[in-house]
């Protein structure tokens, strides 16, 4: 199994790595903050494009479309079981500009510093094994919702608020997350059928 399995990671550092490569360049691309990831967990790979689209950077005209189309390709791969990330170069090349991503971020840092005392290892079945096939599977499909949302202004939240939980779950190795990434998952999904029929 992939490095998903090894041990919990602080919010807040994954959260400041990217800050700290904004401050080195005038535009962070995708593949930038791969490599400044690196293969280290499945769940910094969900957790900061969910974090990047509910911050005011999802505010932004295509982001939300490009970030679900950046998950949908990860849990491809968690799905496959896959030990490393695989992004095509069209994709690794998009970027956004640097006092942007950093302003976004740093208006994120209370929630993930308030994140980083309430979470904890526990529950550990429900972040590992065959879960995070099952994660990837609901990310999956909570990605797919984000197209059509993108139309209603910062809508594309709901569906990231849930694929949040499942990054924030698997990094702190925090099952009970898991869970509740689960539950708001078929709330995000019941939401977005009643918008979209109008029900």
């Amino acid at each position: 199994m992939p490095s998903s399995e090894q041990g919990e990671q602080r919010l807040e550092e994954v959260l400041d790595t990217v800050i700290e490569l904004g401050q080195t360049r005038e535009s962070v691309s995708v593949g930038d903050i791969q490599a400044c990831i690196g293969p280290r967990s499945y769940g910094p790979f969900l957790f900061l494009p969910a974090l990047v689209e509910i911050s005011p950077v999802g505010g932004i005209p295509g982001v939300p479309t490009l970030l679900a189309l950046l998950v949908s390709i990860f849990c491809v791969q968690m799905a496959l079981g896959r030990q490393r990330f695989w992004i095509p170069h069209v994709l690794r090349d998009r970027s956004l500009h640097s006092d942007k991503l950093i302003k976004g971020l740093r208006k994120m840092r209370p929630l993930v510093r308030w994140l980083d005392r309430l979470v904890r290892p526990r529950l550990g079945w429900a972040a590992r094994g065959a879960f995070v096939r099952l994660i990837a599977l609901a990310c999956l499909l909570l990605a797919g919702t984000v197209p059509p949302l993108e139309l209603v202004p910062f809508a594309s939240s709901a569906p990231f608020a849930a694929i949040c939980l499942f990054g924030l779950g698997l990094t702190a190795r925090d099952g009970l997350v898991v869970l509740l990434g689960l539950l708001a998952s078929g709330g995000t999904v019941y939401l977005v059928l009643s918008m979209l029929t109008g029900s």
